[in-house]
């Protein structure tokens, strides 16, 4: 596992950082190799993607991004589970909360150049998109798929008899909620993690970063649909507690993983 020594500016990742990224997916020799980047909210996963998209177009090749967080579990669903095994399991995020056989599915099809359609989620509805509105891809040549936790393998059952934070004390006193993520974590992630050809983590200073770097996102969501509702900063606060636990996870196990590490600091510069 190596770092990438170069820097970026606020909102964009320096023009060499994403064509090592293209380079190295097309390296692996697949047909149509899937690409995996990693990191915490806030980190740029998706802004990587995008430049690493758009680089590909430019060299003539049909390429396209997924997000982990498009093949969120609809609403109704969420709610089914809460209803059954435990409230927080209303909340989108988590391992358990995916629809897996939907991302597995949307994987195959890419890799075996049949067409298909990219998921979509709209966060501040908090409720996937219509299908009919889906992208339409007819095949591919790189498929870039990126999320807050992939490659991250399940904790022991050990480190799960403590809460780790006010939620988890409050909200999840017995381990009930942790104990069913975990498990989902371990049994059914696995398989989706076997798609992938490369894996880059974006690694950041800490989690400590991460409540402000969720903010600075939910304002951007905020500012690109004026009139809509998103998240104020307590939610926002609250909200990345649902995420703690996997995220700290990712810090400790992903650079002994991942085929590349991009080390971060707090103000999201490569160094």
């Amino acid at each position: 596992m190596s770092s990438v020594p170069h820097r970026f500016s606020a909102r964009r990742f320096p023009p060499a950082l994403a064509a090592q990224a293209l380079d190295e997916a097309l390296a692996t020799g697949q047909p149509v190799p899937v690409l995996a980047i990693s990191g915490l909210q806030g980190s740029g996963k998706s802004t990587l993607a995008a430049q690493v998209v758009e680089l590909a177009r430019t060299r003539g090749l049909r390429a396209a991004a997924l997000s982990i967080d498009d093949v969120y579990l609809t609403r109704a669903q969420r709610q089914r589970l809460a209803d059954r095994i435990h409230p927080l399991l209303a909340t989108r995020g988590p391992p358990g909360t995916h629809d897996l056989p939907l991302a597995l599915a949307t994987l195959d099809a890419a890799c075996s150049g049949q067409a298909f359609a990219l998921p979509r989620f709209d966060k501040l509805a908090d409720e996937r998109v219509p299908e009919a509105q889906w992208e339409r891809i007819d095949s591919l040549d790189l498929l870039v798929f990126e999320g807050w936790f992939l490659g991250t393998p399940a904790e022991t059952d050990d480190a799960l008899r403590e809460p780790l934070n006010a939620l988890e004390r409050d909200a999840d006193p017995e381990g009930t909620w942790r104990r069913w993520c975990n498990q989902a974590l371990a049994d059914h992630y696995p398989a989706l993690w076997r798609h992938f050809d490369r894996l880059w983590f974006l690694q950041p200073p800490g989690f400590s970063v991460v409540p402000h770097w969720r903010w600075q996102q939910e304002q951007g969501l905020q500012q690109a649909a004026p009139g809509r509702t998103g998240m104020n900063r307590a939610q926002v606060e609250r909200f990345v507690q649902f995420y703690e636990r996997v995220s700290r996870q990712a810090l400790r196990c992903l650079p002994d993983i991942a085929d590349r590490i991009v080390v971060l600091d707090a103000q999201r510069r490569v160094s």
